[in-house]
């Protein structure tokens, strides 16, 4: 006798060469196994309770490359929709390939994660996901087929300098609250030189829309999607 199980049912399957009893269903089935097919029920499948219970701890900040700031229970968080931004930016920079997270991916996670006020602002302006993803392989150029990137991709000077930045404006304005993802922008915005600022200013985003984006700040949710 051999007895085959499906991962989806709690049934278990037995093949016999023998006649089936009348109190089992039978089914035919051409197998290697035998000429019936019996179905009866198995308590093969158990669930099992654990009393423990698994936490998770969410971090509220992002890599720094100033060590020496002072955490203190007044110092920024950072939103939860920054911190998914950032998440969606290494994961954009592995799809690439590349072995960094620049400017250009704190970009395009943004607008992946689109529901902030920052993400609304870009679209709204013409700078959509495909577009900055189109403009990052015409600037940066492709990756090489056979190279694969780090599970996290390091984030690059510029990149750093821009969470960074945008940690520093939050500081320096007093204001309470988290460091949204418009601070976000606006650090990858100040790095004159970087990857994501040619981006933006390519696709049409400069100085005046960025002074319009200010007054934004300190707003991070969107209950609309555009």
């Amino acid at each position: 006798m051999a007895t085959h199980s499906l991962l989806s049912l709690p049934f278990a399957f037995l093949a016999y060469h023998s006649r089936p009893s009348k109190r089992r269903l039978s089914l035919p089935l051409t197998s290697l196994y035998g000429n019936r097919l019996l179905l009866r029920p198995s308590t093969r499948f158990v669930i099992k309770h654990y009393s423990s219970v698994t936490t998770a701890t969410v971090s509220l900040s992002l890599p720094t490359a100033k060590p020496d700031r002072a955490p203190s229970e007044k110092s920024p968080k950072w939103s939860s929709r920054s911190i998914k931004s950032f998440a969606m930016a290494e994961l954009e920079a592995r799809k690439l390939k590349y072995p960094n997270t620049g400017t250009e991916a704190l970009l395009m996670g943004i607008l992946v994660e689109g529901t902030s006020q920052a993400a609304k602002f870009l679209r709204a302006h013409g700078i959509t996901l495909f577009k900055v993803r189109e403009e990052t392989v015409n600037l940066l150029g492709k990756s090489d087929m056979y190279f694969f990137s780090p599970e996290h991709p390091p984030l690059t000077e510029q990149a750093q300098r821009a969470l960074d930045w945008a940690v520093d404006e939050k500081l320096k304005s007093g204001e309470s609250g988290e460091i949204t993802t418009t601070y976000l922008l606006l650090g990858i915005w100040s790095e004159k030189e970087s990857a994501g600022h040619k981006i933006l200013a390519t696709l049409g985003f400069n100085d005046e829309k960025a002074k319009e984006l200010e007054k934004y700040l300190n707003e991070d949710i969107v209950l609309g999607y555009k």
